[in-house]
């Protein structure tokens, strides 16, 4: 990994005339070097059942991934739907690894889903505890869930806890909206699902809050229904109260986008946006050092499409970390990108 840190660095010297260009004339993004360590990327593949199965990719720069096991699945999903979308990977407070997802076949519709599906791991490599936390089992008005879609997770210091955040509908109100629980082990909520954020009439799915140490705001970004973008609503709380005002439309793909997840590049103030065009076969990549203005990067430099990915999250690893992934599964060479 001293070599792989030796070439990061070595690579972005070389092209510091050919991003300097695009930075000023292009209006791309400066590609930042990643300081140690490496990326895990995980994700799935499709609508069918086949393909909604977790598969991870590696990085050593954050941009370009190289799919682990000849890009099957890693993880047995052997619980509820036995199909799994939208994965979310965080690294927990306890030393674990946790992976939330939509526990959903497509295949039998898109308002056929009602719990979510959590793993752990220690060591990246092996995964379990795998759980279905059914929200219809919570009863009352979660008793007719048909939508319980891309959980994600975010350490709340304050109440010392996990808050799982998810897009919930019902077949009583089936306009998507966000709700929010509490969780010590992703295995039962501790308290009742609360509404996080929602808009009058027009759905709002594939959350993702982040939080900027400058300013003192949580950022949730989500699929802005009317125009098929990623936009973002603000708070100085993690539970709100987020903006009433119009969302901040910030993805700069031209086609429609969803699923964005962000992260940062270890060791410098860049955050990267993923977003899957959808319609596309495509993902699109964008980055930020304020949460609010984005530049898009040139699509020829990342390396994301041959995964054949869709909506998946992205977490930093260590050295030690990606080596016993690329022991244990083996990992395939990066495609060159077409010019």
């Amino acid at each position: 990994m001293q070599t792989a840190k030796f070439l990061r660095y070595l690579m972005a010297f070389l092209m510091v005339a050919v991003n300097l260009w695009n930075f000023v004339v292009n209006d791309y993004a400066w590609p930042a070097v990643s300081a140690d360590g490496g990326y895990l990327f995980v994700y799935f593949t499709g609508n069918e059942p086949e393909q909604e199965q977790i598969h991870f990719a590696v990085s050593t720069d954050g941009y370009n991934f190289a799919a682990l096991n000849n890009n099957e699945p890693v993880v047995d999903h052997l619980l509820g739907k036995q199909s799994v979308r939208d994965p979310y990977i965080l690294r927990g407070q306890d030393g674990y690894f946790y992976i939330v997802g939509t526990d959903m076949k497509a295949t039998e519709g898109w308002t056929s889903n009602h719990a979510l599906v959590t793993w752990k791991s220690k060591d990246l490599v092996n995964w379990t505890d795998e759980t279905i936390i059914d929200i219809r089992d919570l009863g009352g008005e979660f008793a007719n869930t048909n939508r319980a879609w891309a959980p994600q997770a975010i350490w709340d210091a304050k109440e010392q806890s996990y808050m799982l955040y998810w897009a919930h509908s019902t077949y009583e109100n089936d306009i998507a909206a966000m709700y929010y629980a509490y969780t010590d082990d992703f295995k039962t909520l501790k308290t009742e699902p609360k509404l996080l954020y929602s808009r009058e009439g027009i759905q709002t799915i594939d959350g993702d809050i982040i939080y900027n140490e400058k300013n003192g705001f949580y950022y949730m970004y989500f699929k802005h229904d009317e125009t098929q973008k990623i936009a973002y609503v603000k708070s100085e709380n993690l539970t709100g109260p987020y903006d009433t005002e119009e969302p901040v439309i910030v993805s700069m793909s031209y086609w429609g986008v969803e699923g964005s997840s962000m992260y940062q590049i270890t060791g410098t103030n860049q955050w990267v946006m993923i977003m899957d065009e959808y319609g596309e076969g495509h993902f699109f990549v964008q980055q930020t050092a304020d949460m609010e203005n984005f530049r898009k990067y040139r699509r020829k430099l990342t390396n994301f499409d041959h995964l054949s990915p869709r909506h998946g999250s992205v977490v930093a690893i260590t050295d030690e970390e990606y080596i016993r992934l690329t022991e244990a599964f083996g990992v395939s060479e990066i495609p060159k990108q077409e010019s």
